[in-house]
């Protein structure tokens, strides 16, 4: 194996991520925990988090049918075997492995990992027996798993037999760590494109997930050029019928072996190494990229955490002061649902943010409502001040492009424009004034970040990410006009994505465009 990759590994964006895990402990320690303290959070919804809980390392999550080489490209990643891997031509294992860093070589059997502080592991005790024994932490010392944890998966077989015998839920638990996980990848053999039913059940359930989804197509140079660009077109048309969502997969054209077969094919080497650097690079990121999505779980849940904070006030304040409160309780939890909406519409929240009544009502019977909190508005302001200003800017200050990765093409068989963001007397070349050289992966991020409702973002609230960049103001009004198409004040996705990339324009050299290309916006909204 080429040793670049173990010394890469070392030098992944550790400032840089280090800045930011500690700007969110900051933030999630002294504004939105004692929320979620004050208002019995952990009895609703989950228990507060930890240090370690936020400083837990980026998690890769390994799914495909048996014999698509899952586990010997862990093997090709840390240039060595990890203690209980098995690699065969037939299903070799029915067990999920957690691959991690550790002083030495060691198997750590389920239900010990399930109950270990320092393991990121302690959800799964809710899956029971039957799947704690089919599960395994393997420690072994490794540069790689400095920045890392990767999840194997049983290989996948078809039909529903395997998925009856195995005494577990194969979705449900794929779903729980693919919650989880900061990057998926979707694993192919190009001999074995055929997508079993439980296969298909597993990307099903990568729903909400998608962007963090990549697909390899390992093996490829297992077959000639023209049976690759076949398979790679027969791959997406069947990848098409399972993965509902507009957006293209993007697709790796790798061939990980650890001593490479005799009969390879050598007509698309070159294609296939630079495909295969390019998923390095992406893994080489992933600190990165797995910091931006904790500041959005951080997000999510302070928004949910404030919901929380407010109902539990409600309710408090609609208990007698004397008299009559177990009867009182009784028509609260009758009437939850009336109750969601008087709190909806005095505090203008929206519906998305509320919890599922009945959920919410199992737990609150456990409770006497008389002994609540009331709601306590220096608590609330302590959340939205992280929300409105905190996050944002903290979000803001993180890099938002990506110098080592060039932007790659969808399609693997068409050729790149490596000079896409070269300035001459001050224009960019045409390919940078399209709208697919937009780095989705950085922007989307930033805009969830700023909690968007119905899928927009009011200018206030992009306002402190313009103005961070430290752009003159007559150049950001200029890029709030041109981004700004409908002219509504408010922003999508793909008009923020097109706002920053104009910031980028400008911090290149290049001068801005009267009016904004038509390639720069999207197809759908020409």
């Amino acid at each position: 194996m080429d040793g670049s990759r173990n010394s890469s590994a070392n030098n992944w964006g550790d400032d840089e991520y280090g800045q930011l895990i500690e700007g969110v402990k900051k933030i999630y320690r002294t504004k939105i925990r004692p929320l979620e303290v004050t208002y019995n959070f952990e009895g609703f919804h989950s228990a507060p988090l930890n240090d370690s809980d936020i400083e837990a390392k980026p998690m890769v999550l390994l799914l495909g049918q048996y014999s698509t080489g899952k586990t010997t490209f862990i093997r090709y990643l840390l240039d060595k075997k990890y203690p209980g891997e098995h690699i065969g031509v037939e299903p070799t294992t029915d067990r999920f492995a957690a691959i991690m860093n550790g002083p030495e070589d060691r198997v750590i059997p389920g239900n010990a990992a399930a109950v270990n502080q320092e393991l990121p592991f302690r959800g799964l005790n809710h899956f029971g027996q039957a799947f704690l024994n089919r599960f395994q932490v393997s420690q072994t010392p490794s540069p790689v798993l400095e920045n890392m944890t990767i999840i194997d998966t049983p290989g996948i077989l078809a039909g529903d037999k395997q998925r009856i015998e195995r005494g577990y839920d194969f979705t449900q638990i794929t779903e729980w760590f693919a919650q989880r996980a900061d990057l998926i990848l979707l694993m192919f053999d190009s001999y074995k494109l055929d997508i079993s039913n439980e296969f298909k059940m597993a990307i099903h359930s990568l729903k909400g997930q998608e962007e963090k989804v990549r697909v390899v197509l390992n093996k490829s140079d297992m077959v000639s050029q023209q049976q690759l660009m076949r398979v790679y077109g027969a791959m997406m048309w069947s990848l098409g019928k399972v993965v509902q969502t507009p957006e293209v997969m993007r697709v790796y054209l790798a061939s990980f072996w650890t001593e490479k077969p005799p009969n390879c094919f050598e007509d698309c080497r070159e294609l296939i190494e630079a495909e295969s650097r390019d998923l390095l690079i992406d893994l080489k990121e992933l600190r990165r990229n797995a910091a931006i999505r904790k500041v959005n779980e951080i997000v999510k849940r302070a928004r949910l955490a404030r919901v929380h904070a407010i109902i539990i006030g409600h309710l408090k304040k609609e208990m007698p002061a004397m008299f009559g409160k177990k009867k009182k309780q009784v028509a609260l939890l009758k009437n939850l649902e009336q109750e969601f909406i008087k709190i909806q519409n005095k505090y203008h929240l929206p519906a998305g943010d509320f919890p599922n009544p009945e959920k919410f009502r199992q737990s609150l019977a456990l409770y006497d409502m008389d002994k609540f909190k009331t709601l306590k508005e220096d608590l609330i302001e302590r959340v939205d001040e992280a929300l409105a200003v905190d996050l944002p800017s903290l979000m803001s200050r993180f890099p938002m492009g990506n110098p080592e990765l060039e932007k790659s093409q969808l399609n693997p068989f068409a050729e790149e424009d490596h000079n896409a963001e070269v300035v001459v007397n001050g224009q960019l070349p045409p390919a940078f004034w399209d709208f697919t050289s937009l780095d989705k992966d950085s922007y989307m991020p930033v805009f969830q970040s700023l909690h968007p409702r119905d899928g927009m973002v009011s200018g206030a609230s992009v306002k402190p990410i313009l103005t961070e960049t430290g752009l003159p103001n007559d150049v950001l009004a200029t890029i709030w006009r041109l981004a700004d198409w409908d002219n509504d004040g408010y922003m999508d996705p793909d008009q923020f994505g097109v706002a920053m990339h104009l910031i980028k324009a400008v911090q290149l050299g290049a001068t801005l465009p009267d009016k904004l290309p038509p390639s720069m916006m999207p197809t759908r909204k020409i």
